[in-house]
């Protein structure tokens, strides 16, 4: 089973976001910047709902509204093989958007609609290293 373990909202004015969701519910959050797509990470849980990991809690990200992204809330789903899982989606009767693009230092990262018309992303994570 692959599991949820990201969400993602766009934004209007980042300030004003980091600002709300830090006073109403404790939330930690990381600009990371214009190299990043302005996109803001937010720790909701110390504890992410990875394999191996409790499950329950997720943490997110918010990124600013633009026409060529969705403007309504969406979760991504961890998967072990993203080429595998495109294929999935496509013969399920989904729509993958595109190839999947590198997040540095986290993964293989792709966006599809299901059968219902939701834009869902799904992540292949690149596997950690011990030092």
């Amino acid at each position: 089973m692959n599991p949820v373990v990201h969400f993602e909202m766009p934004y209007d004015d980042a300030e004003r976001m980091q600002t709300f969701y830090t006073a109403a519910f404790g939330w930690q959050m990381q600009a990371l910047g214009e190299q990043m797509g302005h996109y803001v990470l937010a720790t909701t849980t110390r504890i992410d709902a990875n394999p191996g990991m409790p499950a329950g809690a997720i943490n997110g990200g918010f990124y600013p509204k633009r026409s060529d992204c969705p403007l309504y809330p969406s979760v991504v789903i961890a998967v072990a093989d993203i080429t595998e899982a495109m294929t999935k989606v496509s013969v399920a009767g989904g729509e993958v958007l595109g190839e999947p693009m590198e997040i540095p230092g986290v993964g293989l990262y792709v966006a599809f609609h299901d059968t219902e018309g939701n834009r869902v992303s799904m992540l292949q994570a690149f596997p950690q290293t011990s030092m």
